[in-house]
């Protein structure tokens, strides 16, 4: 790779980087391909980027930043998993993964600014998801709806069921 690949590549990762809400560095040793393709696949399913990336151009990509911290974690081989849409997403993704495939393992993550170790990271994991949020935050928007609905349909029902046994009592 030449100077002007490696800042090329540099300042991809940096724009890359920019603005995301978290980052998770990953340890892949022990992984095979197959493995990996398998992880990639289901990270990609959850909008989750993950980039192998060398150590020395993350550190020049990530220097500056609020992220910066992480570059005492890029030491052996190490990947990136980040997602600017689910900030739980890539904790989620990997800690299942990690359940199945314990070659995987997370050396630290950022999050908004903060510094996570392991421990953040699996507490971030047990976090509901943007779409679990807004499939809860849809139904108690929902409920009073509903219930009014239900409410409102049970006085003609009642009634009906009145006369109903009026006109068997008198008959």
């Amino acid at each position: 790779m030449n100077r002007q690949q490696k800042e090329q590549a540099v300042s991809e990762l940096r724009e890359d980087l920019d603005g995301v809400a978290v980052v998770v560095v990953t340890d892949y040793c022990g992984l095979d391909v197959a493995k990996i393709v398998e992880l990639r696949r289901q990270l990609r399913a959850a909008s989750v980027d993950y980039r192998v990336v060398k150590n020395t151009l993350a550190k020049l990509a990530i220097e500056g930043t609020d992220m910066e911290f992480l570059s005492d974690h890029l030491q052996g081989p190490v990947a990136l998993a980040w997602s600017s849409d689910d900030p739980v997403a890539p904790a989620k993704v990997l800690s299942k993964f990690i359940k199945e495939n314990e070659q995987l393992e997370i050396k630290a993550g950022y999050l908004a600014g903060k510094e996570l170790d392991l421990a953040g990271i699996k507490a971030l994991a047990e976090l509901p998801s943007m779409d679990e949020l807004r499939a809860k935050f849809l139904s108690v928007l929902n409920g009073p709806a509903q219930q009014f609905v239900t409410v409102t349909t049970q006085v003609p029902k009642n009634f009906l069921l009145v006369i109903k046994q009026k006109s068997e009592q008198g008959a």
